[in-house]
């Protein structure tokens, strides 16, 4: 079988699904032919720049915006007026794209961003006509397409009528979808993709030892997400204020300027300071308490590892539906105002509240998700579902 994930840069947590997916693909079917793709390798420069800086700068400058936008395009009528537009912007980048798929041939493609899904039903619809009827003999040679949802809140760009799967974070993600018109034979609740070491449980005296950590203290994890956006700096600063014994672990991710910046800071409490980590896992394992934005993917690791969440500055729109699935449940609380950590840090540690939400955290994990999800796309390339195009 040949097959293909494809995926677009837009943030850190789509290309960690997409990794998380070729892990757990090559682990269930190491003979086939598997490759990755990155959308944005077809761009032009001009392309790649507005796509790659200006959703950057928008939530970090203008994140109202963003959530407007978020907000206006979240439904089927609108997301498909939005996608005829796009259009007009991206056809050489579609051009290639389609090439790319003449070449690869993929039996099966799974999509961890809403980019790609337009493009290959219109590939697979010509690919089709050329083979002749969908229900004729060649049928089975079509390519599948899964909808790989990446936040607890699924947005209207994630459906298209050429999707044959869709799979999604949670039972209330699948409602959502169903309620909007997806055929719920094929909507299926696997938990977003992380990665198989997340299901690992590192032994944390030894992770404290290696990373220099003291055993006396509860540790504070704040993440930043890959791309070291949000209020860090701040969030440093208002936690130096908090009279309670405990430690920090910042990851700035690829923001080396950030890293620089908080690193040259004297703390108040014993404080380490990485860029991108690899050993995410090990960090999550030490931590008492994770302070961070909610991200799909970062929420999905910290719940695999069962650790509470204090999320802090939401970005309107996706992050903070993730924020209200977390908050609805109680595996987290919210600080409205950065000024508002080091009170809600002080009330949480050591309290009962926060082992509670620990343990809720753990049982909303799903630390097998990306298996789940090849099982249910595997599922699917051997009963493919006709297609009427």
């Amino acid at each position: 079988m040949r097959v293909l994930i494809a995926t677009a840069t837009a943030g850190g947590g789509h290309l960690a699904a997409a990794a998380a997916l070729q892990e757990a693909w090559g682990a269930l079917r190491g003979d086939d032919v598997l490759d990755q793709v990155d959308m944005v390798q077809f761009f032009s420069p001009l392309h790649r720049k507005i796509h790659s800086d200006g959703y950057a700068k928008l939530v970090e400058h203008a994140p109202e915006i963003w959530g407007m936008m978020f907000s206006k395009t979240d439904d089927p009528k609108s997301a498909s007026r939005l996608t005829r537009l796009r259009r007009f912007f991206t056809a050489t980048s579609r051009l290639r794209f389609r090439a790319f798929l003449d070449e690869f041939q993929p039996d099966l493609v799974l999509c961890t961003h809403y980019l790609p899904l337009e493009t290959l039903r219109e590939w697979r619809a010509k690919r089709s006509k050329k083979q002749g009827s969908p229900a004729g003999p060649m049928a089975h040679s079509l390519p599948s397409i899964v909808s790989v949802v990446t936040d607890f809140e699924a947005h209207a760009l994630w459906m298209d009528e050429g999707v044959d799967l869709y799979c999604v974070a949670a039972e209330e993600t699948r409602g959502r979808l169903i309620a909007r018109g997806a055929n719920e034979a094929i909507v299926v609740a696997t938990g977003i993709p992380i990665s198989k070491k997340f299901s690992i449980r590192p032994d944390p005296a030894r992770v404290r030892q290696a990373i220099g950590l003291r055993d006396d203290q509860p540790v504070i994890l704040v993440l930043s997400g890959g791309f070291g956006m949000g209020p860090i700096a701040e969030t440093m600063a208002e936690l130096d204020k908090a009279k309670k014994r405990f430690q920090v672990v910042a990851v700035t991710g690829r923001n080396q300027e950030l890293r620089r910046e908080l690193a040259a800071v004297d703390r108040a409490h014993p404080t380490h300071v990485t860029g991108f980590s690899s050993n995410m896992h090990e960090l999550m394992a030490v931590a008492d308490l994770i302070v961070t934005k909610p991200g799909g993917l970062t929420t999905s690791e910290a719940l695999a590892m069962g650790k509470p969440l204090l999320i802090l500055s939401p970005i309107p729109g996706q992050e903070a539906a993730n924020s209200d699935f977390l908050l609805e449940r109680g595996a987290a609380v919210k600080a409205n105002r950065v000024e508002d950590l080091s009170s809600r840090v002080e009330q949480l540690l050591g309290s009962s509240k926060l082992k509670e939400m620990g343990r809720i955290a753990r049982k909303l994990g799903r630390p097998a998700a990306a298996a789940a999800v090849c099982a249910a796309a595997l599922d699917l390339a051997k009963n493919p579902i006709p297609q009427e195009l």
